[in-house]
């Protein structure tokens, strides 16, 4: 019996071997292959994977055949010779097994990405313009198709990624799509009939360091000790992870208690007794936008009283919210229910039986923002308590809120390689994935995170651009970028402004090769940072494409601040892309424009076109300096020119900002 035993377990781990061995050998393409795909027309078409290693494969896609060695570690790719837009074909590997993606079609393969303004869905719009017919329109379109990266961070760059694959455009596949890209493609293609390949690979709420290779970020100095730490994580120094796990630790329990909210004596906000009457209103859900936190990081606590209607049978009850930016503390009657940092993802707390009492309760948030907006956000009726029946108390609406603690007076936070703001993470996992597949180029809408760095952003944004070019090594392809759109409420007078400065960082960037700038100042919404106009923007940005690319003559930019002189008590401005002239809508009087002496104190100034310039003036500034136009979050501005395009934000001065470099 010990025999039989011996060789039964022998067979089972010879057949393990062999069942691994065999499955070592299986013909695998990289995650960007699947049915359905759009490969780049006109350029060599790149395919690699992985197979035995030193087995022989075949690769033909159409007429084309090439045989390729798989080297000793198992890696394999070829470039295919290029070919003209059209197909369906299909593309076969053939070793040991045969492989075949089908229903192939070649095309303009287009990397998507950015911030959550790309990667805002169809559906996400909701049926704002007319957007439930544009659904529908969506089944008109096969030859348009999508694939999505799914959001991951990485210490080291990846070979694959997670992904459903290519889909076919239709009412269905595209409600879950970037709507920015999905309206980008459709007008390219109804205007060329060239089938359309996009590739989202987006992350809302990043940063641009994020999306940037380590060595490129390894030319400023600013950025080497954080490289220093990502590679040690990447090696598994388990002396750092372990140093870092316990300052993770340390961080989270000093910065949920480090707050004027806790008192060394007395109440704490979070206490049920707590008199907030003199703190200010709010209506919840929103994010930031009142005076003193429109440009602030820290936290903000918020209390709501809650009356539990009596004929409720007390049992435990579920806590539902919606996205907080960045971080929760929550509490039920002064009792800790839980935390999150997630910015983007709902949250939902059991609250135990023994906290809830009928009629007064008191719930207790204390919202952190570590950069961009921030705020307890999302949908109305998404904020509720719930009991076991299903009953419902609506939680949106009045709240009291107080400011309190800077984000700079926080205990430093350890630096992690899954936050999707650490750099390079980003370009590890969602774009080093990616090359070498052939593409077009690329749209991109971010910048909302970089609002506080925006000087920096002038050198990150081009090297940004750059790096990725030299990764693809197709040379300096085009690069489309959206520039930030109105947002927040209106200033009664000129402000400095970080969003202005960010904005001037990206029309700086149309200095670099092949880039083109989408202006959205007039599109946005003053209560949401995600506004719903998605068709203008990927219109706008189709309109670059169509010109620069497709050959077609229509004009693709808004008026962009060329130069200025003095005349006199007056200020002549002039603008590219304004041969046409210049015009307001509705013949509106100028607005937007401010003036300044050499004090550079700036106050609201008239403004006329003349032809392809504006004369800016005012009464009381005699001796002029300085123009600004349409410089703050949200401005007031009116400048088009005949093709209906907006100006872009700009200013004359060179004059001190806000933001700093990375020398200060």
């Amino acid at each position: 019996m010990q025999f039989q035993k011996f060789f039964s377990v022998l067979f089972l781990v010879v057949s393990v071997l062999i069942m691994n061995e065999s499955y070592a050998q299986k013909i695998k393409l990289a995650s960007v292959f699947t049915d359905n795909m759009v490969l780049q027309r006109d350029s060599n078409i790149p395919v690699w994977g992985t197979a035995a290693p030193e087995s022989r494969l075949t690769i033909e896609l159409g007429e084309q055949q090439v045989k390729t060695n798989v080297g000793i570690d198992g890696n394999w790719k070829v470039n295919l010779m290029p070919m003209n837009a059209g197909g369906p074909y299909n593309l076969k590997v053939t070793g040991e097994e045969i492989i075949e993606i089908k229903n192939v079609l070649l095309g303009d393969v287009w990397i998507c990405s950015g911030q959550s303004n790309m990667a805002m869905s169809v559906e996400d719009i909701g049926n704002n313009f007319d957007n439930n017919k544009e659904i529908s329109d969506a089944n008109n379109y096969p030859d348009i198709r999508i694939l999505t990266v799914e959001p991951m961070t990485s210490a080291v760059p990846k070979k694959e990624f997670t992904t459903d694959g290519w889909m076919i455009c239709d009412e269905n596949t595209i409600k879950e799509f970037s709507a920015v890209a999905y309206f980008f493609a459709k007008k390219i293609y109804t205007e060329t009939k060239i089938p359309i390949g996009l590739i989202n690979s987006s992350y809302g709420g990043t940063s641009i360091e994020a999306w940037t290779s380590s060595s490129s970020l390894q030319t400023i100095p600013a950025y080497r000790d954080v490289l220093e730490s990502i590679n040690k994580f990447a090696s598994n120094d388990s002396a750092f992870i372990k140093e870092y796990n316990e300052k993770r630790d340390s961080w989270k329990t000093s910065s949920i208690y480090t707050d004027p909210g806790y008192p060394d004596v007395g109440q704490s906000y979070k206490d049920f007794e707590f008199d907030a009457s003199s703190w200010k209103k709010m209506n919840v859900p929103c994010l930031w936008y009142q005076d003193e936190l429109t440009e602030f990081n820290g936290s903000v606590w918020y209390r709501k009283e809650i009356v539990i209607p009596e004929n409720w049978k007390v049992g435990d009850f579920i806590l539902n919210m919606g996205p907080i930016d960045d971080i929760d503390v929550t509490w039920f009657n002064g009792e800790l229910l839980g935390s999150n940092e997630l910015w983007d993802k709902p949250r939902q707390y059991v609250i135990p039986s023994r906290l809830i009492k009928h009629g007064k309760n008191v719930l207790v948030i204390r919202c952190i923002d570590t950069g961009g907006p921030g705020g307890v956000w999302g949908e109305a009726d998404q904020y509720y308590i719930s009991n076991s029946a299903n009953e419902k108390i609506p939680l949106a609406g009045e709240w009291s809120y107080e400011r309190t603690l800077s984000i700079d007076k926080f205990p430093a936070k350890p630096l992690s390689v899954e936050d999707p703001n650490c750099v390079s993470v980003l370009f590890n996992a969602m774009i080093a994935p990616l090359i070498p597949y052939g593409i077009r180029g690329v749209i991109w809408y971010q910048g909302e995170n970089n609002t506080y760095d925006a000087l920096q952003y002038r050198t990150l944004f081009p090297l940004m651009i750059n790096d990725w070019c030299s990764h693809w090594q197709q040379g300096d392809f085009p690069f489309y970028f959206v520039q930030l759109a109105n947002y927040l409420e209106l200033n009664q007078q000129p402000v400095e402004d970080m969003w202005a400065e960010l904005r001037e960082a990206q029309m700086k960037t149309l200095s670099v090769k092949n880039t083109g700038m989408a202006v959205a100042i007039d599109i946005g919404d003053a209560g949401d940072i995600h506004p719903k106009n998605k068709r203008e923007v990927g219109n706008r940005l189709a309109l670059i494409a169509l010109n620069k690319l497709y050959g077609f003559k229509n004009e693709y930019s808004g008026p962009i601040y060329k130069s200025y002189s003095v005349e006199g008590n007056k200020i002549r401005i002039i603008f590219e892309y304004a041969e046409s002239g210049l015009i307001t809508k509705n013949n509106e009087q100028l607005k937007g424009f401010a003036i300044a002496g050499g004090d550079g104190k700036f106050i609201w100034a008239d403004a006329v076109i003349e032809g392809d310039a504006v004369i800016v003036s005012s009464k009381d500034v005699a001796n002029p300096a300085a123009v600004r136009y349409a410089w703050s979050t949200n401005p007031e501005c009116n400048l088009y020119n005949r093709a209906g395009l907006p100006a872009s934000p700009f200013r004359t001065d060179d004059w001190p900002v806000l933001t700093s470099d990375f020398e200060k």
